[in-house]
Parts: C-alpha cells; sequence; structure tokens
C-alpha cells in the first residue's frame, strides 16, 4: 500500500478537521461521471470539482455528502476555460461532520438544510408509522420482483369454464 492511501485512511479516522487557507466546505448536489462531481457552496453557487484518483475504490460518496474543496486555483481556472474549477480535498463523514457542526467553520446555511431534512424525514417516518402500524407486525412492504415476468393469470382455468358453459 502506498503512502497516500496510508495517510487517506488515517484522515479518516480522524474526528477534528481543520480547514487550510482556500479551502471550503461544500455540499454534493450530483455526481457526473467518473470522477467530476458538481459541488454547492454555502452561498448556494455550483460549481465542478475534481475526485482525485487516491479516492477511487477507498472512499465513495453519494449527494448529499459533504467534502472540503481547495479553490486556490479556481479564478484562473475559469478564466483558461476549464469548466472543472475545484478540487477535492477531504471526503467528510458522520462523526467529522457533527464535530464541525459544533465548529464556527460549519456553514449557517448548511445547518438550517440539515435541521430541515431532519424534520421532513421524521414527519415522513411518523406518516408511514400511522398508515403501517396494525397489521405488517413491523415488517416492512414487499416490492414487486422486476426481475422476473407476471405469471399469466391461469387462462386455462378460465377457459375450462367457459367451455364447459356451453357444454350445457
Amino acid at each position: 500500500m502506498r503512502g497516500g492511501r496510508k495517510n487517506l485512511k488515517r484522515a479518516t479516522e480522524e474526528k477534528h478537521v481543520t480547514l487550510q487557507e482556500g479551502q471550503n466546505i461544500m455540499k454534493v448536489v450530483s455526481l457526473r461521471g467518473s470522477n467530476i462531481i458538481e459541488v454547492m457552496d454555502a452561498c448556494g453557487n455550483k460549481s465542478l470539482a475534481l475526485f482525485p484518483a487516491k479516492f477511487q475504490k477507498s472512499v465513495w460518496i453519494k449527494r448529499g455528502s459533504f467534502v472540503v474543496v481547495d479553490e486556490t486555483g479556481k479564478e484562473k481556472a475559469l478564466e483558461s476555460g476549464s469548466k472543472v474549477a475545484c478540487l477535492v480535498s477531504q471526503v467528510l463523514f458522520y462523526e467529522q461532520v457533527r464535530e464541525l457542526q459544533k465548529t464556527p467553520e460549519w456553514p449557517q446555511s448548511f445547518k438550517t438544510a440539515m435541521v430541515d431534512e431532519s424534520k421532513e424525514t421524521s414527519a415522513s417516518k411518523q406518516e408511514n408509522e400511522l398508515e403501517d402500524s396494525d397489521d405488517d407486525d413491523g415488517l416492512p412492504p414487499l416490492e414487486a420482483n422486476t426481475n422476473r415476468l407476471r405469471p399469466f393469470e391461469l387462462q386455462a382455468d378460465g377457459d375450462s369454464e367457459s367451455c364447459s358453459d356451453t357444454d350445457d
């Protein structure tokens, strides 16, 4: 294992994250391709960021995750015509996000967004619990298997009944 990956694993285990000059916390809006992601800063400005190869096969992100982005060369990249303006320097995990939310480094707009999302999810969970509380015995609802074709509706039985009607 190379030194970069060792340091990457060590950085993911740390709870306290310090931001250097030119680094910002951003929220992942969408995954654009192999190593390009769209991120949104605290002001609501969206930009494209490069997800470095050192994170591949060791760290996964999804929409709504938080990352630390290095924006030191953003203006120069945009002037040169490049659409990718930032570089992801660290992926923030759940414990790291919780620790950063307690510090003044965490953007205020992300705090309100997290509270709104948690209220919506708790309200929807309560509604679902009220609907499904009596007959499911705590089991989640079954979904239809999309891998199999729907079986025929026993057309042979329907044909035998119609044949018996004509014989009478």
